[in-house]
């Protein structure tokens, strides 16, 4: 695979992270994409290849809910993604997820969300 732009660049580095971390029913695996002004989470399990949960700041009921500095865009809107894909999880009886960056360097925006879902009670 040729690299010729941003996104083959990172398209190389999620197989790379994808041949690697696996989501089973006990441990779904926690991915993330993050647009320009959009952060979408998922939890999927990949033996049946099921969606478990999901959370975007696109949602009509996360949208209302996100305070005036809080937009997708920003580390404050990914701490509250964060925050309710763990509250999803937790209803659901899932407290151990394994984290997929998704090509994406573990920083800002993509270490929020891990961040505020450690702290609202998942485990990674």
């Amino acid at each position: 695979m040729r690299i010729k732009t941003k996104e083959d660049r990172r398209d190389r580095i999620k197989y790379r992270i994808r041949k690697r971390v696996r989501g089973s029913e006990a441990r779904p695996r926690l991915t993330v994409f993050r647009s320009v002004a959009h952060m979408y989470v998922q939890v999927v399990d990949d033996m049946t290849g099921r969606t478990i949960a999901s959370a975007s700041t696109v949602e009509p009921a996360l949208k209302g809910a996100l305070a005036k500095d809080e937009r997708g865009g920003n580390v404050a809107g990914a701490k509250a993604i964060g925050r309710t894909i763990a509250q999803r999880l937790l209803e659901q009886g899932v407290k151990q997820v394994v984290f997929d960056r998704n090509g994406f360097l573990y920083h800002g925006r993509v270490k929020a969300v891990a961040d505020a879902a450690r702290e609202a009670g998942l485990e990674f």
